[in-house]
């Protein structure tokens, strides 16, 4: 088998084997394949696309490139979850201890932030003493004793996929969709979940800007995942704005704990009840929507998801204190304001604008190797469809450095749209993908 027969087949628009493409994915982990083959490869992908078959297939042998969890020794349907990326999206800080206080082992492994988006690991490690980086036998012992553990992905998961996303990367060949539902299922087929509830963000500060290929993904990631045997569900969120008003690791994690206090924005609060239903219903813990809203705002407004949250940052390692002083969390020196240019109403904040205005106040990195502050960030003061005075303050951003602040607060002035009039905005949750059917809301 010749890797330059693959390409010309693809190039051709005809459909590869499982066994060409094991045989490419494995030579190309393994070293044997160069970049530029590969590179010529994904591109004819990206122009000439991929059946569901050949997706299936790419995830298959992606996910089997490197070590599988085996999370066989936790009692109880493991249900992951996944969100696409977007801006303030903490849902995990919330869901994760909200879902495990209603008895479903939660073994996640999450990520970091790159670009404008934020990523879990970064905002667990603003709590003083928290521990990302756990054994395996840890991050299991944990899980069964308390019901959740919440830990950086293990070095050697789906190598296939680090290298071959990293060669996207710099091949403009990212923004396709079977490629990008491949990278995300053979991280989550790999994690050893028994059921899957993806979140999948659309607009102005999501990957999948437009919701046709928000939908599109959801799908093709629910038809992979039904595929392999496993039980998937996609929520289909709006990411037009910012979830809840707080952009930034420490700032991020305070509003998660006030929401898990009851006292939550409405959006943020709204989404986590949405995703964790669906997470209860895939583990058997409820039969119907409605009963397994109930069951989790039952959780919520009892304090039994923040207690389960205390029990993990105690069990990883972390100062539990931050629960009641949030002065215990980094923090900037420097803030500043920015405020209304005339009265009327917000109709617009260009999200995207807002998580780049959180990178350059420090709160992100711009590559990998890249050193965030914990401490900075923007909270927002008002959000779409709120009124304003000229002059009132609409947002506050928190910095370090006095030249990054000012930056950023340039930058933030641009998301804000206000107008006299206000048109009404989307809805929060726009539909819902599972494998019998998709739903518009």
């Amino acid at each position: 088998m010749r890797m330059y027969d693959i390409i010309a087949k693809k190039r051709d628009g005809f459909e590869l084997t499982a066994e060409e493409i094991n045989f490419w994915v494995k030579g190309y982990t393994e070293g044997f394949i160069p970049d530029y083959q590969v590179s010529a490869l994904l591109m004819a992908i990206f122009l000439k696309g991929m059946s569901k078959k050949e997706t299936l297939n790419l995830t298959m042998c992606m996910a089997e490139s490197g070590e599988k969890m085996d999370l066989s020794s936790i009692d109880g349907i493991k249900v992951d979850k996944h969100s696409t990326g977007g801006v303030g999206d903490k849902t995990t800080l919330v869901l994760a201890p909200l879902v495990a206080s209603a008895g479903i082992p939660v073994a996640k492994m999450s990520g970091r932030g790159l670009g404008h988006t934020g990523g879990t690991i970064d905002k667990l490690e603003a709590i003083p003493g928290f521990r990302t980086e756990l054994s395996m036998n840890q991050f299991i012992n944990y899980v069964n004793r308390i019901g959740i553990a919440l830990a950086g992905q293990t070095g050697n998961l789906v190598p296939a996929d680090k290298k071959i996303y990293a060669l996207r990367d710099v091949t403009a060949t990212v923004n396709n969709i079977s490629l990008i539902a491949s990278s995300i299922m053979s991280k989550k087929i790999a994690s050893g979940a028994d059921a899957i509830v993806l979140d999948v963000k659309t607009g102005s500060g999501a990957f999948m800007k437009e919701e046709p290929e928000a939908f599109a993904l959801a799908e093709e990631m629910v038809s992979i995942g039904s595929g392999l045997g496993k039980e998937v569900v996609a929520v289909i969120s709006n990411m037009d704005q910012p979830l809840g008003y707080a952009v930034g690791n420490s700032l991020e994690v305070i509003e998660a704990i006030e929401t898990l206090k009851g006292n939550g924005p409405e959006d943020l609060t709204e989404l986590c009840l949405a995703l964790g239903a669906h997470m209860l219903i895939l583990a058997k813990k409820a039969e119907a929507y409605h009963e397994a809203r109930e069951v989790l705002e039952e959780r919520l407004y009892s304090g039994q998801g923040l207690k389960k949250f205390v029990e993990l940052i105690e069990a990883q390692g972390g100062n539990t204190g931050v629960i009641d002083r949030y002065d215990l969390f980094p923090k900037a020196v420097q803030y500043a304001s920015i405020t209304a240019s005339q009265d009327g109403i917000i109709s617009k904040i260009d999200c995207e604008k807002v998580g780049v205005s959180s990178l350059i106040a420090g709160a992100g990195r711009l590559t990998k190797e890249s050193k965030i502050d914990l401490g900075a960030g923007i909270v927002l003061k008002k959000k779409v469809g709120q009124k304003v005075k000229k002059g009132e303050v609409i947002a506050d951003i928190y910095s370090n450095e006095q030249e990054k602040l000012q930056e950023a607060m340039e930058m933030l002035k641009q998301a804000y749209t206000i107008e006299e009039t206000f048109c009404g905005q989307n809805k929060l949750i726009v539909g819902i993908v599972r494998k019998n059917g998709t739903e518009k809301l």
